[in-house]
């Protein structure tokens, strides 16, 4: 059972070596985590953008240029483009993003002439260490989608539920959030969390267990949902939050980073193989956590 971020790294240890690809790879930070996946033996890595400054960095870092394959490409969109590219050749695993606008590297993922796409919206799911939680927290959508509908909500649990298999929970727990754990006519997220229940339930959403409307504190704590009077046997113990709108997610992923110190990982799903695609302000020890994820993601693909 996996239950730490470093439970995730041990696993994906054990995996056939995967390949991540680097566009534009002159960015400090996701060298160093790329460094730590190549040294676990997680990852080889092939880092494409200006090749002089990404030596240059490398030399900083004292990392071997040797063990890297570099490709010289300045352009951003070509630099992009021809990371897609490997990815849909099969000769890369893993697309990461350096040092580029998300947009920009999104759009080459998007391209229908490399083939990256599939049916299903891209969403971006979050798995999380907490002190306070008795194990691994999957949490979406809270960079990718701003407003979703019930529909696309649908899609980001599929996409989660995914995630929660590569990482080995069979039936993920999934709780729907909202500010109150009643449905209220007046409260989209209630209403959505009801129908997302019957979808569920009538096996049009497959591979977990869902459940709400929840409140946070109801969701991941088992007293504040007995002080409520909630009896769902899902009640403090969700692995999966969906969570109503972006703000939602991007704030409650960000307090859990900088005022509980939890350590995370992060992948876009929903594309033929995941894209790590973290934050700036990510720590390496993030980014690094996030390759060994998305390792374990596209192995789960590859069987899937």
């Amino acid at each position: 059972m996996i239950k730490s971020m470093q439970d995730i790294v041990k696993r994906a240890q054990l995996l056939e070596k995967k390949t991540v690809v680097v566009a534009v790879a002159n960015d400090e930070h996701v060298l160093e985590a790329v460094h730590m996946a190549v040294l676990d033996g997680i990852v080889q890595a092939i880092l494409v953008g200006d090749a002089t400054e990404i030596k240059q960095l490398m030399f900083k870092l004292n990392m071997d240029a040797e063990d890297y394959k570099i490709i010289d490409l300045p352009d951003q969109l070509k630099a992009c483009d021809a990371s897609v590219k490997m990815i849909s050749e099969n000769k890369a695993d893993i697309l990461m993003k350096g040092m580029v606008d998300t947009a920009i590297i999104l759009r080459a993922a998007l391209d229908k002439e490399f083939g990256m796409r599939t049916p299903n919206r891209l969403s971006h799911v979050s798995v999380m260490e907490i002190a306070t939680y008795h194990k691994l927290l999957l949490m979406s959508d809270g960079a990718m989608n701003i407003a979703p509908d019930v529909e696309i909500k649908q899609e980001i649990i599929e996409n989660g539920v995914a995630i929660a298999h590569a990482l080995g929970i069979k039936m993920p727990n999934v709780g729907c959030i909202a500010a109150v754990e009643k449905v209220n006519p007046k409260m989209q997220a209630t209403l959505d969390a009801q129908e997302l229940i019957i979808r569920n339930q009538n096996d049009r959403i497959k591979g977990c267990i869902v459940g709400g409307p929840f409140a946070i504190d109801n969701a991941i704590n088992k007293e504040a949902a007995m002080h409520k009077g909630i009896v769902d046997p899902m009640a403090g113990d969700v692995d999966f939050l969906l969570m109503p709108q972006i703000e939602s997610g991007n704030v409650f992923y960000k307090s859990m980073m900088f005022l509980a110190n939890a350590k995370s990982a992060s992948v876009i799903a929903g594309a033929k193989k995941p894209i790590v695609l973290t934050s700036r302000a990510d720590s390496k020890e993030s980014k690094f956590y996030s390759i060994a994820l998305a390792a374990l993601v596209a192995d789960h693909q590859s069987y899937s």
